[in-house]
């Protein structure tokens, strides 16, 4: 089973979570997100991998029309009833992938991503398409968990994901993001960092992580080196991990 389709049965099976997930729902980062954005009421946004629709909902008050993207029909009908139970109508759902999106040249004056590209298995067609969908000028907001620069840390993160979530790709460093971006004629214009402090049981849950991979993941946090655990600030209780903590980062850039 290739990437995309493990993206599609993964968050076909858990949609519904994603609307409801705290972290999703009410991070600290999509408020920063929003604030970045400068936006008069009159743009046309594209909110790709929308989701539960939390970032298109968020932008729906503050431009003139956004068009929520996902590859997932499931998480388009949680995120459409989500966002359309706020009352607003100037939103569209669009089934499509994030590395060919099916929109013409120059179409939009914001795109946004939240915590998805490290679902995406060619991250540069990924970039790539953002420039050629967004108008000369055009902003594009990015908020995802990132990597450390490290290496055994950078091997640390990547891989407790990919137990968790067989979907997951890779979750980049931050001068990957800026070599990205810069290779396709961006401009980085802001970058907050965030702390994300994750509750073992229910990020498990939310992928739904069996009892046996729950404890193998287990085992490799607790056997991880002092260094690791300091990183992570891996809390562990009685052999058992209680949280840990990751980052974000999230950043505007504009297309030149």
């Amino acid at each position: 089973m290739d990437i995309k389709s493990d993206v599609k049965k993964q968050f076909g099976r858990s949609a519904d979570s994603y609307v409801t997930s705290e972290g999703h729902r009410k991070g600290g980062d999509l408020q920063t997100l929003i604030a970045m954005a400068d936006a008069t009421g009159t743009e046309i946004a594209l909110d790709i991998a929308t989701g539960g629709g939390h970032t298109a909902n968020a932008l729906a008050p503050r431009v003139g029309k956004v068009t929520a993207l996902d590859l997932t029909p499931e998480m388009l009908a949680v995120a459409e009833k989500f966002i359309k139970g706020n009352g607003h109508e100037n939103i569209e759902f669009v089934e499509g992938d994030a590395e060919n999106l099916p929109f013409s040249d120059k179409l939009f004056d914001i795109v946004s991503c939240r915590i998805a590209p490290h679902h995406f298995p060619n991250i540069k067609s990924f970039v790539s398409e953002v420039s050629r969908v967004l108008k000369t000028g055009g902003q594009f907001l990015l908020d995802d968990n990132v990597a450390p620069e490290n290496k055994e840390f950078d091997e640390f993160y990547n891989t407790v994901e990919k137990k968790r979530d067989y979907s997951h790709f890779r979750a980049w460093t931050k001068t990957e993001w800026f070599q990205m971006l810069e290779d396709e004629g961006f401009e980085i214009q802001e970058l907050y960092r965030f702390d994300k402090t994750f509750d073992f049981e229910s990020w498990c849950d939310r992928m739904h992580v069996s009892a046996q991979e729950k404890s193998e993941l287990n085992e490799y946090m607790v056997n991880s080196s002092d260094k690791v655990k300091q990183k992570f600030r891996i809390l562990i209780e009685n052999n058992k991990v209680i949280a840990f903590q990751g980052e974000a980062v999230v950043l505007k850039a504009t297309k030149l």
